[in-house]
């Protein structure tokens, strides 16, 4: 079971992106970091999905059209995750990093 960082994108803009995908017959307690590389505040977007990105249903968000200010950093912390749930990530913005750190351990 793996621990640490578990996954990492460099958001391309306007874009739906998939950032860790839990394996299966795993449970995951996760931290996500965004990171505003931008000199001005961008907008993101973070998703908690049973499953792939596809059609987004209102419930998959957990954060929504919230600012990051320049060169700013959100954190979500404590997100438990079953097996092949997903982390996701959109910004209206390139230059934005996200990473997601926690704990694997079999379900």
């Amino acid at each position: 079971m793996a621990s640490g960082r578990l996954g990492a994108v460099d958001l391309s803009a306007t874009t739906n992106t998939s950032i860790y995908t839990v394996p299966a017959s795993t449970v995951a307690v996760v931290n996500v970091n965004v990171c505003n590389r931008n000199a001005s505040a961008i907008v993101i977007r973070l998703m908690h999905l049973n499953g792939a990105i596809g059609t987004l249903a209102v419930e998959d968000y957990i954060e929504y059209d919230v600012t990051i200010a320049a060169n700013g950093v959100l954190e979500r912390t404590g997100i438990v995750m079953a097996a092949t749930h997903v982390i996701g990530a959109y910004s209206d913005t390139a230059n934005v990093t996200v990473q997601v750190h926690g704990i694997e351990r079999a379900a």
